[in-house]
């Protein structure tokens, strides 16, 4: 059956392009009082010091802001939308060179989806992350119906959730499926598991879009892994070669400067096909940091708060106050942080936020 390409929104052409070649997106925290209501000063803040960090876009509405502020009880999605994208057009209007690609996290069945697309749109959002964790019982062929009804709203982003954060298990033709809708830029994999990433690999070059699907990771269990490995897949049209080319990631939301700099060190490897030995020993400190702040060994019950606490610890929050009540920290967790920035200084970027934290918390 033919698509009607013309009924499916794209980005801005020079955002696309900057999309394609690989960005640092972070994963928006949400900031709160300790009465748990929207700190809108230090949300303000948190947006600025990513983007001054060299953040190429900003993903708002997704797992690390909390999926319970698209409840319409809460009253959050709309205002921590607007909120990120005033400080995006503050600090690089629309249309100039590297303003941010801004991204919307959707989920629930497809009304509320479809709602949230058009209240992203318009808001200026540039892409709707998919999440599909909210859709039951529906069987891949009811997913790739609720994704293309979207995907008329606002170009998407396809999302591999892990099942520990409320994804499911997806099939390597579900995903050849979903590349191909006309208006599917890229694709998040985040089910931090080797052999589904591939499947999702598979999918997008079996499906003959890889050329127009961009893969960025969310395994923050892997990630530079993930940004340095080169995909050789044999299809039936032949050979094709594609590669990871950027991120969308929980664990790029602090220390977002250093993020820039190992994506940019990983960019320069793959164009080399020669990767340091240095590289891959950073690699796995990556990971380890990561272990600790996302409380893996918990099943990742502490993750929100992790990310909250690296934050508290840098000054850019008040204090680690999720809106979850059952999203705090883990017994031992803020210790085995704590560690992780003794051990790993070169890691973090507690100067950079020092230097500047003051102008970000200003009006």
């Amino acid at each position: 059956m033919m698509t009607n390409r013309s009924s499916y929104p794209m980005p801005p052409e020079g955002l696309l392009e900057s999309f394609r070649r690989g960005l640092v997106i972070p994963a928006h925290p949400l900031a709160l009082t300790d009465k748990r209501n929207l700190d809108e000063r230090r949300q303000r803040a948190l947006s600025r010091y990513y983007l001054d960090a060299g953040a190429g876009g900003l993903a708002v509405g997704v797992h690390t802001t909390e999926f319970a502020i698209h409840d319409p009880g809460v009253g959050l999605y709309r205002p921590v939308l607007e909120l990120a994208m005033a400080v995006a057009r503050e600090s690089r209007p629309e249309g100039a060179a590297g303003s941010p690609i801004m991204v919307a996290g959707l989920i629930g069945r497809t009304d509320q989806a479809l709602r949230e697309a058009a209240l992203a749109r318009e808001l200026g959002y540039h892409l709707g992350l998919l999440g599909l964790g909210g859709l039951g019982e529906a069987d891949e062929r009811e997913l790739l119906a609720h994704a293309r009804a979207v995907a008329e709203v606002i170009p998407l982003l396809g999302f591999y959730l892990q099942p520990a954060a409320g994804g499911r298990i997806l099939s390597e033709g579900f995903w050849r499926e979903l590349a191909g809708i006309p208006n599917l830029v890229g694709i998040k994999i985040a089910p931090f598991n080797r052999y589904h990433t591939l499947a999702v690999v598979r999918g997008v070059a079996e499906s003959g879009r890889h050329s127009q699907v961009t893969l960025y990771t969310g395994n923050d269990d892997a990630i530079l892994m993930d940004l340095l490995t080169e995909y050789r897949i044999e299809t039936e049209s032949g050979p094709v070669s594609l590669g990871v080319e950027g991120g969308l990631l929980g664990h790029w939301a602090y220390w977002t400067r250093r993020a820039v700099e190992h994506l940019e060190e990983c960019r320069r490897a793959r164009r080399r096909a020669q990767i340091p030995s240095g590289l891959l020993t950073l690699a796995a400190q990556v990971t380890e940091a990561n272990e600790a702040v996302f409380d893996p060994g918990n099943s990742f019950r502490g993750c929100i708060a992790g990310i909250l606490y690296v934050l508290v610890r840098s000054g850019l929050l008040a204090g680690v106050y999720p809106l979850g009540a059952a999203e705090g920290l883990s017994p031992g967790q803020g210790g085995r942080i704590d560690r992780i920035i003794e051990r790993y200084p070169h890691l973090t970027d507690q100067e950079f936020v020092r230097e500047n934290l003051e102008r970000w918390l200003s009006p």
